[in-house]
């Protein structure tokens, strides 16, 4: 069944005047699944996680094309994943519904020094109610494009302005391999959505996540480098012992 990133891509491409065309990697056949050569395809090993947050992807305007779009598998993995285009002028009205939606505790995840200081927070609220009484879910926003795309989506986004920032300090280096920086503290779109899911106490879930990034990233490698994937190797290890972990 096709997720949220994936109905967005097809989207984004059914109103694309031209052909998209990635810059570097491969040129071949793509799976429609994983969007990996039929050879290195990782569909099979997709876990599906259920969670207490859930994350909203505010994506710039072609990153859903993009096949090192690490969005991609946080939609693949939880299941309570939501993806948006981002537009200045017109936001989606289903965005501005989820946004409103009372069910949720939204945060935006973007480096406090970006923000206001009353903004700005560092934990997620573990017993947030709404006038009902009925515990709120956390619902974290992530700002999924290059730093100065996520900049100017973060700064022309008036109706993000009410909500809290959350500022990650993570503790480690980024370790995704797939696309330059030329910042070292920035990290992809899975790593800060599985560092927001173990904020919300679904560690088990970012886990996973973390993992299943691994794995991705193995057979991306290994594909754009013309060589088998090594089934036995550590990223995949880590992504069978997540999952049992998850199921436990």
């Amino acid at each position: 069944m096709p997720h949220a990133v994936s109905l967005l891509r097809a989207a984004r491409l059914a109103s694309a005047t031209k052909p998209f065309l990635a810059r570097g990697g491969f040129k071949r056949e793509r799976c429609e699944g994983c969007r990996l050569v039929p050879t290195h395809c990782m569909c099979a090993l997709r876990p599906s996680v259920n969670t207490r947050a859930a994350v909203c992807l505010l994506m710039a305007d072609i990153e859903p094309l993009k096949p090192t779009n690490t969005g991609w598998l946080v939609a693949d993995a939880i299941t309570d994943t939501f993806a948006f285009g981002w537009s200045r002028t017109q936001p989606d009205p289903a965005l501005l519904a989820l946004l409103a939606d009372p069910t949720w505790d939204c945060y935006v995840v973007f480096p406090g020094q970006y923000a206001a200081p009353e903004r700005v927070v560092h934990a997620v609220q573990p017993h947030a109610a709404g006038e009902d009484g009925a515990l709120k879910r956390p619902l974290f926003i992530l700002l999924d494009g290059t730093w100065s795309e996520a900049r100017k989506m973060f700064s022309r986004s008036p109706y993000l302005n009410p909500m809290p920032v959350l500022s990650l300090a993570p503790a480690e280096a980024s370790q995704y391999r797939l696309r330059r920086s030329r910042c070292g503290d920035h990290f992809c779109t899975s790593e800060v959505a599985a560092r927001c899911l173990s904020l919300a106490g679904d560690e088990a879930a970012g886990k996973t996540l973390e993992a299943y990034l691994g794995v991705f990233t193995h057979h991306y490698l290994q594909a754009r480098n013309q060589l088998p994937v090594v089934r036995e190797g550590l990223a995949h290890q880590r992504l069978d012992e997540a999952i049992a972990r998850q199921a436990a």
